[in-house]
């Protein structure tokens, strides 16, 4: 040692240094014990990577949280991750051996498997929180597998864990109530001057919808939202676009007793109205021989005949479910942009939406760059539960059948698919998508396209006047179109 100089005596020093920190750094991020169950893996991993400190309610500071510079970006970065995502319900979740939700799967898997979460300036002061493959290979194979349970839809091999899933058919539904929700759904008496029917705003030869920016009521009354399709409501998590209504039957609850829509003061009226009709009388007595009609038999058979109004065997579902020839290398090229851009960790499940809340623009302002005035519908779900963080929040639209149901958005401003679909990358994800990725990404929603009764949907109606709405007409914005 003593013919040793200085120099390298540093030198040797500073690569043992090297080594201990490499081995300690490879110590520190090496993935949960094989040893633990799939859900205790993700718990650690979620724990691991300190994900509650930026996307949770309460957040625990590190010890530099105070520091100058440190404090204002560790505030920032806490209010934009709770703002996108509230990991907890996930967590507390594997921790209760509960069902997790989907969409908390899919995003958490998402920005694991990309390494985009934690953040690099997080990880670098926090060693073992940075994703690497193995962990991402460990959520894989957990969500592949929750998947799989979850839906029970038979998808195998390389489809099992796909985040989009099948339609499948209606079961397990009284076909006689059928017969009568669909009469009832289709009665305009339903309304107080009889003009105006379930059928008007959402029709069933053109995607479930109307095609208008906002729909008319009775006396050409209008509301303020967007109604989207009725096709697969069965599947959302709640409905209405702010989420008031829980069921198909509390949701057709709604619209007979508006003032903009049906315009009925209340449901007495209306159970009045259709105790004039002999067959109905006598049809509601078959079938609710306990009560007859009432709001409740009435909403129970509309909900019974709207769990029919799924859309199977569409072109996307027998790829799904190995059909490898079903769709195109254009359209599974959009499909696979789709996922890359983080569509599918919102859009998920079988109508590929309608499971979650979501704040529409993410990433950049949309209510600024709209120019139009704010409505109190633009708040969304902050309507119901004024919850600051629920403002401009809304139930995810499903995208089955979304050729055929335009405009688009709550507020029904865009009316092409091109036109959401750029849009929505730049709002929600901060991507300004190139035409041929919008072009195959388009080509892939066109796909979900699928069959009513064994006939496959089209549409009546084509682009004409949509925006037949004056943008400054005096909306009455408390209607109940979903």
């Amino acid at each position: 040692m003593k013919n040793l100089k200085k120099s390298q005596i540093f030198l040797i020093a500073t690569l043992a240094l090297v080594v201990v920190l490499f081995v300690a750094y490879r110590i520190t991020i090496a993935p949960p014990s094989a040893e633990l169950a799939p859900e205790a893996r993700v718990a650690a991993i979620l724990e691991d990577g300190g994900c509650a400190m930026c996307h949770s309610a309460e957040s625990e500071l590190p010890f530099y949280a105070s520091f100058p510079i440190a404090e204002g970006m560790i505030m920032a970065d806490i209010e934009e991750g709770y703002r996108a995502f509230d990991v907890m319900p996930l967590v507390e979740a594997l921790a209760d051996g509960a069902v997790p939700d989907p969409v908390d799967v899919a995003k958490v898997e998402k920005v694991i498997a990309d390494g985009t979460m934690p953040a690099a300036k997080y990880y670098l002061m926090h060693w073992g929180s940075q994703s690497t493959d193995a962990k991402g290979d460990i959520v894989a194979a957990w969500a592949r597998d929750y998947r799989v349970a979850y839906y029970g839809d038979g998808l195998e091999g390389d489809r099992a864990g796909e985040p989009v899933r099948p339609i499948l058919a209606a079961e397990g539904v009284d076909a006689r109530k059928v017969a009568l929700g669909f009469a009832l759904y289709h009665d305009t008496r339903l309304s107080v001057d009889h003009t105006i029917s379930c059928a008007s705003c959402h029709g069933l030869n053109t995607g479930g919808v109307d095609n208008h920016q906002y729909s008319d009521g009775v006396e050409g009354r209008m509301g303020g939202v967007n109604a989207p399709t009725v096709y697969n409501a069965v599947y959302n998590f709640v409905q209405f676009w702010d989420g008031r209504a829980v069921t198909l039957a509390d949701q057709a609850a709604g619209p007979p007793v508006n003032p903009v829509e049906m315009a009925y003061t209340s449901f007495d009226e209306i159970v009045a109205e259709l105790k004039k009709d002999e067959e109905y009388v006598r049809l509601f007595a078959e079938l609710y021989p306990s009560e007859g009609i009432t709001q409740a038999s009435i909403t129970n058979a509309i909900e019974e005949f709207e769990r029919t109004l799924v859309t199977p065997n569409s072109a996307f579902d027998k790829w799904l479910m190995g059909d490898a020839e079903a769709i195109t290398a254009e359209e599974l090229r959009g499909y696979e942009l789709f996922k890359e851009h983080s569509c599918a960790t919102c859009h998920v499940g079988p109508n590929l939406g309608g499971l979650s809340y979501e704040l529409m623009g993410l990433r950049r302002h949309y209510f600024d760059d709209r120019g139009l005035e704010l409505t109190e519908e633009d708040n969304g779900r902050f309507k119901q539960t004024q919850d600051e963080r629920d403002r401009h929040r809304f139930k995810v639209p499903g995208l089955r059948n979304i050729e055929l149901t335009w405009p688009y958005y709550h507020d029904g401003t865009r009316l092409t698919m091109y036109d959401a679909i750029r849009d929505m990358a730049l709002y929600q994800c901060d991507v300004e998508l190139e035409d041929a990725d919008i072009n195959s990404i388009e080509a892939f929603l066109r796909t979900l396209t699928g069959e009513y009764n064994g006939v496959k949907l089209t549409n009546e109606n084509h682009y004409g006047e949509v925006f037949h709405h004056d943008h400054d007409h005096d909306h009455d914005h408390d209607h109940d179109h979903e």
